[in-house]
């Protein structure tokens, strides 16, 4: 079911918010079964966590808790917790919540290897008595908190709050009983993104994943206050994020969600399916597993919402159990895995398989195993946060009438235009590219996090290949190690940047006097320093069937256009430009690049691609000059064909240089600590062997352009023999593609106009594919407006006339002088390919 957000308000408007809530009136029994409900999604049963495979979650609770208990015996004085300063850092402050969270936890969890902490009542009533010393010294008093960062504040120590209350609702009854409605009254009162202590859907903290956790939060106040009001009004809150954004049809200004086309975006402008997305993901399955069976219930209709989430939205950027980096915004630099990511994920879709009926469970079951049997690192289900999605994973694992299958298909090209982001898949490998544009932000930097983003969105690209672990090849590592001006893919004129830290010694830029109020979280900071978008409206592509074409004009980002009215001290950078094309086909991806210059006459850089590897590996570089003379190692050369290989560890990746200037090939062993690309992170250095293939251009050079193929597994003799495409244009107004064993042509115009290229014709701007069967006379095409802003795109098919044999709706194809004439209506399409079959 696609809950569109119309449909959705509509349903609000007509019978009342709390008509989308079902309408059995709950009672006391439905609020017992929720509490029950959260206990054993946190805690687990008698029968969870009398299993073996929750052994290890339950000895991590135990040992956790007890130290929260002796750090609580040896705290000093002003000290809840030995050594954790309260007063000036919420973060700490938040920390302090959740160690009392984790040792009330410890005493609801039957089953622990030591049993004497369960249902320890004296213990339960240290935590209360440390929730009583918290709120009476740091938290109660509304004067002095809410300092640092809202998400603590509004999301965070009221998550711990009311996770601890809803565990131990009893020993607090029986010890403090007016501690929860105080409680509560200090969490409406530090909700000051809302009105009046209450959600505000206006506002743009409270959205996507930020709106799935405190309606959560609110829900559980609701049942310990006995308030169904509450409860009924967090979740009505809540239902919006099921609802798919209409980028034309916006509710409240809200673009924070999810996408027809799968895209996932949160901040208003980031592509962040791999953290606030999977963070959403969990928290609304969560929601659905506390109402189960209670008067407050509606995961039937939600069900198939969530299923369509996981289908389109994260499977297509979960290769081999990995998450992608194109969709995880500021969290590339964490030093968690996209394997632990990945977890997160897998969590939610088995407990989503237990709500669901039918084919919908059995799919959803089966792409666990799929995740499992296909990830290069073992799935670690004691990070799970419920031990009964452990136990339900086990059972799913040993159930051999379940088999692995991916809800992915073999072959697939995904266009999430809505984010500006690309996926091709096929067996062996996957491509995902990142773009930007006016619509969506170039990176994402906030909180220390991801310092050296600046080129993550111009055309970035990651090749996954299959088999490898990717922790090896991709994750942090990647970031640290290479260089932010060198990332695969990447563009950028030879020039220093500094981070938001070493320009203006804090975090973000501070000036609250300036006309613009440049302040933590204001909303200057968020468009002009933590995700500022780019300045250029042409991102977007088409896919037919599993093939695709991807194109972006690279620009500056929206900082440096506003420059005369930002602040003297703001400090802004010039990018250099590229117009570029990814044309997506089994065994190759191409890419063009044209107008690659810089106007500031500065040299510029295009990296061509960027691997990294173990130090120890042993990297073989081989290829063949275009006089035919062999190549290996090092340096430059006009080149015919390159091939990396990791003879250490398997994996190879071949380009064909198909219209390219002379490359520089480098490999040299990088050594920099974690903490170069985000402040927390161990100082910890890491070394990694760093392949990269580029191109140099010297300052006041003219304008380059050039042609390559990357080959994933590709062979040296499949390197020397290659000849699949040819490139019929490649200029800043036309780049387009011919491949000869696929009979598929493939462009992007990039201008307005007429754009000719062999037997077609087309009205840019505009990204086009066409495929010519061999045999059945059958012609398909695929058309997207990637600039979003036209109302029609026309094609023109030289040749004999050719009827419809089918289309999609917005197509008019009609016989013209010379040919066919196609004519496509891409109002409000947002990207959308259009395709049409037809024979002569």
């Amino acid at each position: 079911m696609d809950l569109t957000r119309r449909r959705l308000l509509s349903a609000l408007a007509a019978a009342g918010l709390l008509s989308v809530v079902p309408s059995r009136q709950a009672d006391a029994a439905d609020r017992d079964r929720l509490v029950a409900n959260v206990v054993a999604v946190f805690a687990g049963t008698a029968e969870s966590n009398g299993r073996a495979e929750t052994r290890t979650k339950l000895d991590a609770v135990e040992r956790t808790a007890r130290a929260n208990l002796k750090a609580l015996d040896d705290a000093g004085p002003d000290e809840l917790f030995d050594g954790l300063a309260l007063g000036a850092d919420e973060a700490n402050l938040n920390t302090a919540f959740r160690k009392l969270y984790e040792i009330a936890l410890a005493t609801r969890a039957p089953g622990l290897p030591s049993p004497d902490l369960y249902e320890n009542t004296a213990v339960q009533r240290r935590v209360v008595d440390g929730l009583v010393w918290l709120r009476e010294r740091y938290y109660g008093d509304q004067a002095k908190g809410y300092y640092g960062n809202w998400f603590h504040w509004e999301i965070g120590i009221s998550q711990h709050i009311s996770r601890t209350l809803t565990l131990l609702a009893d020993a607090v009854r029986a010890h403090r009983p007016e501690l929860i409605r105080a409680y509560v009254a200090s969490m409406d009162a530090y909700l000051r993104n809302g009105v009046g202590g209450d959600v505000n859907l206006d506002s743009r903290f409270h959205t996507g994943a930020n709106l799935a956790d405190i309606t959560t939060n609110r829900v559980l106040q609701g049942v310990l206050l006995a308030d169904d009001a509450r409860v009924r009004k967090a979740l009505t809150d809540q239902l919006t994020v099921f609802a798919t954004i209409d980028p034309y049809d916006l509710k409240h200004g809200v673009t924070d969600g999810y996408y027809a086309d799968g895209s996932f975006i949160q901040h208003s402008s980031v592509a962040y399916t791999g953290s606030y997305g999977k963070g959403l993901l969990s928290r609304v399955v969560q929601t659905l597993k506390f109402l189960d069976g209670t008067g407050f219930a509606h995961g039937e209709e939600l069900v198939p919402v969530v299923l369509r989430w996981v289908r389109d939205g994260f499977a297509p950027v979960i290769f081999e159990g990995w998450m992608m980096e194109i969709v995880k915004g500021r969290a590339v630099s964490r030093t968690d895995s996209g394997y632990t990511d990945v977890g997160v994920v897998v969590e939610a879709v088995v407990d989503l398989a237990s709500l669901a009926r039918g084919e919908d469970a059995r799919a959803l079951r089966s792409y666990v195993k799929h995740v499992r049997q296909s990830s290069r690192v073992a799935l670690d289900p004691s990070r799970f946060v419920s031990p009964v999605s452990v136990v339900r994973y086990a059972d799913i694992v040993r159930d051999a009438s379940v088999p692995a299958a991916d809800l992915n298909p073999a072959a697939r090209c995904v266009a999430f235009n809505a984010m500006d982001r690309t996926v091709h898949r096929r067996p062996g490998y996957a491509f995902a590219l990142a773009r930007s544009s006016d619509r969506i932000s170039k990176y994402e930097y906030m909180n220390g996090e991801n310092l050296l983003p600046w080129f993550q969105g111009d055309g970035a690209h990651y090749l996954y290949l299959s088999g490898q672990d990717q922790t090896g090849a991709f994750g942090v590592d990647y970031f640290t190690t290479v260089s932010p001006y060198g990332l695969a893919g990447v563009t950028a004129p030879v020039q220093t940047r500094r981070s938001v830290p070493e320009l203006y010694g804090k975090p973000y830029y501070d000036n609250p006097s300036h006309p613009l109020r440049f302040t933590s979280s204001s909303e200057s900071q968020n468009t002009y320093v933590y995700f500022p978008r780019g300045t250029h409206p042409f991102s977007g592509g088409a896919v037919l069937g599993a093939y695709g074409a991807a194109g972006m004009v690279q620009s500056s980002d929206v900082a440096h256009r506003d420059r005369a009215v930002l602040p003297d001290d703001f400090v802004t950078y010039r990018n250099a430009s590229a117009t570029k094309s990814w044309f997506l086909f089994d065994e190759e991806v191409v890419v063009l690049a044209a107008d690659v210059a810089d106007a500031a006459g500065r040299a510029v850089t295009t990296t061509l691609d960027t691997r990294i590897a173990a130090p120890g590996d042993r990297v073989v570089l081989t290829g063949a000059l275009r006089d035919g003379r062999s190549w290996s190692g090092t340096g430059v050369g006009r080149l015919a064909w390159l091939r990396w290989a990791d003879a250490s560890r398997g994996g190879a990746v071949g380009y064909a240089f198909l219209d390219t200037p002379p490359v520089r090939v480098a490999l040299d062993d990088v050594t920099r600590s974690r903490r170069v690309v985000r402040t927390a992170n161990p100082d910890t250095p890491v070394t990694r062997r760093v392949f990269a293939v580029g191109v140099e251009q010297q300052a006041g050079a003219a304008p380059a352009r050039f042609a390559y193929a990357l080959l994933p597994h590709a062979t040296e003799a499949r390197l020397r023999s290659y000849e699949s495409v040819a490139v019929l244009a490649n200029s800043r107004r036309l780049q387009a593609v011919t491949h000869r064993g696929l009979g598929l042509t493939a462009l992007n115009a990039f201008t307005d106009g007429r754009h000719d290229v062999g037997r077609l014709r087309v009205d840019g701007p505009a990204s086009v594919l066409v495929r010519r069967g061999r045999g059945d006379g059958r012609t398909s095409v695929a058309v997207s407006d990637p600039t979003m802003g036209r109302d029609t795109v026309g094609v023109l098919l030289r040749g004999r006339p050719l009827r419809v044999v089918e289309a999609d709706d917005g197509v008019r194809v009609r016989a013209v002088p010379g040919g066919t004439r196609i004519d496509v209506r891409t109002r409000h399409a947002y990207g959308r390919s259009f395709t049409v079959a037809l024979r002569a």
